[in-house]
């Protein structure tokens, strides 16, 4: 049986879910990324545009807020209580950096891209303006 979900109802909760299994916010079958971070132009399942959002900037941000979170503390703590030599800290905690933000990245984009369709927003110089109505040419 199709799961479909109606243009008036988008909890925001089950979006952002869905997004970070980077599968499409509206249906959750289809897939909302056809490589890394390149999201679908439309869900394949559902049909759900899903090209014309945008997220920029705000995944890198969320990214690099939390992977400094996990890592920062990780180095004071083992910089503390470790006699770590400091060639090994040199190669270890940028690599888990990396893959840490590697790894975060994309479901950090699903879930910001489940969000913002979520709260039917687009992204970049398009947004809606709240209770005016704008034709663009």
């Amino acid at each position: 049986m199709p799961v479909t979900c109606t243009h008036s109802e988008r909890p925001v909760f089950r979006s952002l879910l869905r997004g970070a299994r980077r599968r499409c916010p509206a249906c959750g079958r289809g897939r909302a990324f056809r490589s890394y971070l390149k999201p679908v132009e439309r869900c394949a399942a559902c049909g759900m545009p899903l090209g014309q959002i945008r997220a920029d900037d705000f995944p890198p941000y969320l990214t690099i807020f939390i992977v400094g979170h996990i890592v920062v503390p990780l180095v004071l703590f083992s910089e503390q209580t470790m006699e770590i030599p400091l060639a090994v800290q040199m190669l270890f905690w940028p690599l888990l950096t990396l893959a840490l933000s590697l790894a975060a990245l994309p479901l950090l984009k699903g879930a910001v891209v489940g969000l913002m369709w979520a709260l039917r927003l687009r992204g970049g110089d398009e947004q809606p303006m709240a209770g005016k109505r704008r034709d663009l040419p």
